[in-house]
């Protein structure tokens, strides 16, 4: 899938320039790790459900991956940035979630999902007219980027430009071009491409600049991008960051709704974790668990990023939590 492919990158570009990339941790034959030594008694055994569920990451261990337009400044024009904000405060983490689903689930092309929710949002009403000219727009090799770019590209045309949007490939293809002026705007990820700019200026080894802050990720965000000619639009309130789901099922048997829930409840053994092989490495996945919420698991099984792997082994109760994205197209069936 798609999507799958951009999460992968932005995890590992995010954890790259922050100097957090590590190896993988050992898996056995099974694809599951040991049951870690200090797990506490007792835990949430699966649950098998076909409707999944987020649950509220209430300590904030996950960075502000916001949707923001990305443009480069010499086009940034007030009109310009002011269309590309529309589609900004337009959407919501649930019609993203619904965009997604129109893509990846009901197998429409982006331009359909993003000309189907235009209409039903009145995306063009209020624009202003700009000064017009051909604007490139950037994607990335995921649907909901594409989508993104879809939305941007019918908002610059009722400001009067002549847009057209190109798919290019992941970041490190994408960004420079942006910079280079090849293409003028990119739908982007706050605190994902904060830390990409950051290694970029600073060094791979430079102090982390995002953060569970939106407004801060978002000023670290422009700062960093006025020394490499971008500018930015609003972000959104719609995101796709890194979170952790449970069958609805789950939730109702032990009464989770958030992390610290299931931190007071289901830390222990019976608790299983499913994600991608890096997880148990990783700051934002079971090394974050562990250390913001103290939750122990006493099984890891090796999964995928947000994949069929993962939803397939929530819904059928082979995990008890797994690791998906805010933006999910499966979130929105439940």
């Amino acid at each position: 899938m798609q999507r799958v492919s951009r999460v992968a990158v932005s995890l590992v570009g995010l954890l790259a320039a922050a100097g957090l990339v590590a190896g993988c941790g050992k898996a056995g034959s099974s694809g599951t790790q040991a049951p870690a030594s200090n797990a506490a008694a007792g835990g949430c055994a699966p649950v098998a459900g076909d409707k999944l569920v987020l649950l509220d990451d209430d300590k904030h261990l996950q960075n502000a991956d916001n949707i923001i337009a990305a443009v480069n400044s010499k086009v940034a024009k007030p009109e310009l940035i002011a269309a590309l904000d529309k589609v900004s405060t337009t959407l919501d983490p649930q019609k993203l979630i619904a965009l997604n689903k129109a893509t990846d689930i009901d197998h429409k092309t982006s331009a359909v999902a993003a000309q189907e929710f235009a209409q039903a949002n009145n995306l063009t009403g209020g624009i202003t007219k700009g000064a017009g000219g051909p604007v490139v727009i950037g994607a990335g090799n995921f649907s909901e980027s594409q989508t993104l770019a879809e939305l941007y590209k019918i908002a610059l045309t009722a400001a009067g430009y002549t847009a057209t949007t190109q798919a290019i490939g992941n970041r490190e293809l994408y960004e420079p071009s942006l910079e280079k002026g090849q293409i003028q705007v990119v739908p982007e990820y706050a605190a994902t491409l904060a830390e990409f700019i950051n290694g970029k200026v600073n060094g791979a080894s430079a102090a982390p600049v995002a953060s569970p802050d939106v407004d801060k990720t978002v000023a670290a965000l422009k700062d960093l991008g006025g020394k490499v000619g971008l500018s930015f639009g609003k972000a959104s309130t719609a995101n796709d960051q890194n979170a952790f789901a449970v069958t609805t099922a789950f939730a109702s048997k032990y009464g989770v709704k958030s992390l610290s829930d299931f931190a007071s409840k289901c830390s222990g053994k019976d608790s299983i974790l499913g994600g991608p092989a890096e997880c148990p490495k990783r700051p934002f996945c079971q090394v974050g668990l562990q250390n913001t919420y103290k939750i122990q698991f006493g099984q890891f099984k090796s999964l995928d990023v947000s994949g069929p792997l993962t939803k397939k082994a929530l819904n059928g109760g082979q995990i008890s939590m797994g690791l998906v994205t805010t933006s999910d197209a499966a979130l929105a069936q439940s």
